[in-house]
């Protein structure tokens, strides 16, 4: 296995001239074409890759200045644009279709000395929880390679999980960072709403969409979340606040938080019984370290899920108005010659099921008749949640709350009852919807062989308590 721990120790090695960017990137190249069957990358550039290693290599010798992610090999979802390169949301909508500029979040990675080697698989348009709806077919978990990885960014995080990459960008609308992490036993980190530029990340929901980490570990993902991070003039949405140096601040010396988890999350039927028993017996631990952790009630949790697939469904039918075939993309044969039958037939024919289904929940709500009954009541509870958060906040410095209901699922298990694969989501998209920033951290293991995560959250663009504490976490608690 290719010597690399963490972002810090490899760079360490590379300066100390042990290895090179050309040998890291042979070696993940490698990895890739071996495991093909985890079907986590969708384009590979092996070409680009070597020569970017090579421009590095040389670089360094010459003694020229280096930036953050020097040499740091990493892959992006399929829906984060690079300049030139495909460009699909894992949708034959979108097949054939190159970016023709690059993301904010892709720019700072390339400026600060990153090399991109491939493109991630994910659920199309970033609408499922399983990577199982992509043009590309299913991604698999390499820990049980019959079960998913979790989405929309499971290829993303298969990727690291298996060794494909150092680190990889995801984006996350409602979990679709923090679950796949779960699932594959890595960090997946999703930074408050506004604090890293959507600027060509390709539209889900854009209230909720958040461009987010998977990584090996809390550094490697505060280390890039600090590159990514900031203000951009091509986002009206993003913040202007600045952004600190989070791996510096993870052995920062600060008090002991003082810990929530909702009774009513640890409480909820659906949830498995061994993932209920684990968090329980970890808040026991906690209190026995010292830290004080409240209990909480909070009986807005069963409005959570069906809030936020009304306004979801909602802004992805606005979203996805643009893709009709007209000026790019999926053109179906032969080619309809009344405008309305052309619009049809590219749209039924380019979207997949999962697509089409959110595509008309989102046109039903936003109708005439029932606009007032279902989205605008569906804001009024998003408002509700959003101002309780900001109370819960005034109480605790970190809420836990399990990542997912139960552990990674067989690939198929689910696909007859799409309601059942919604109410998954119950604990990751609360923090899509008020907007704060969540990450998942590997730290317990079911009797099944497979892991599971906690889930941590913290107030608004206070990253630096949420990475501090998961780092924390991760360097007492976690096995092995």
């Amino acid at each position: 296995m290719y010597p690399f721990a963490s972002i810090k120790a490899y760079q360490q090695q590379l300066f100390a001239g042990s290895t090179s960017c050309k040998e890291a990137v042979e070696f993940y190249l490698q990895q890739i074409e071996q495991q093909q069957q985890l079907n986590a990358l969708v384009a590979v550039f092996p070409q680009e890759a070597k020569q970017q290693a090579e421009l590095l290599d040389a670089k360094r010798k010459a003694g020229s200045a280096t930036g953050k992610l020097h040499g740091v090999v990493l892959t992006v979802k399929d829906v984060i644009a690079w300049e030139q390169h495909p460009l699909s949301a894992s949708s034959n909508i979108l097949k054939g279709f190159h970016s023709i500029y690059n993301s904010t979040a892709v720019q700072k990675l390339l400026a600060e000395d990153a090399i991109i080697i491939g493109i991630n698989n994910c659920d199309e348009f970033a609408m499922g929880s399983s990577n199982e709806n992509s043009a590309f077919g299913p991604v698999r978990n390499k820990i049980d390679e019959s079960r998913v990885p979790g989405g929309s960014s499971g290829g993303s995080a298969v990727a690291v999980q298996a060794h494909l990459c150092m680190v990889s960008l995801g984006s996350d609308t409602g979990g679709s960072v923090r679950q796949p992490a779960d699932f594959c036993n890595i960090v997946g980190v999703k930074p408050t709403y506004g604090r890293v530029s959507r600027h060509g990340l390709i539209a889900y929901g854009s209230s909720f969409d958040q461009i987010g980490i998977l990584a090996n570990n809390v550094e490697d993902a505060a280390l890039v979340l600090a590159v990514i991070a900031g203000a951009d003039d091509y986002d009206a949405t993003v913040s202007t606040l600045p952004v600190p140096s989070y791996s510096e601040e993870l052995l920062s010396s600060s008090n002991k938080p003082v810990i929530g988890y909702f009774k009513q999350t640890l409480q909820h039927e659906g949830l498995d019984e061994e993932i209920r028993s684990s968090h329980f017996a970890f808040i026991e631990q906690l209190k026995q370290d010292g830290y004080e952790v409240k209990e909480l009630e909070f009986d807005l949790i069963d409005y959570i899920v069906p809030t936020y697939y009304v306004l979801t469904t909602a802004e992805a039918s606005s979203n996805l108005s643009r893709f009709d075939g007209v000026r790019y993309g999926y053109q179906a044969t032969p080619v309809k010659e009344e405008l309305t039958e052309f619009y049809s037939a590219n749209r039924s024919e380019g979207f997949g099921k999962e697509v089409q289904r959110r595509i008309m929940l989102g046109t039903f709500v936003l109708s005439a008749g029932y606009y007032d009954a279902y989205y605008t009541k569906a804001q009024q509870v998003r408002r509700k949640l959003y101002e309780q958060t900001k109370l819960v906040f005034s109480e605790v410095d970190v809420l836990l709350m399990p990542v997912s209901p139960s552990t990674a699922f067989k690939i198929g298990e689910k696909n007859s009852n799409p309601v059942e694969m919604y109410l998954a989501d119950i604990y990751t998209v609360f923090a899509n919807l008020v907007g704060i920033p969540g990450l998942s951290i590997p730290l317990f293991q079911h009797s099944n062989g497979l892991p599971f995560g906690l889930q941590m959250m913290t107030k608004h663009f206070d990253e630096v308590s949420l990475l501090r504490l998961a780092h924390t976490f991760m360097q007492t608690y976690k096995a092995g």
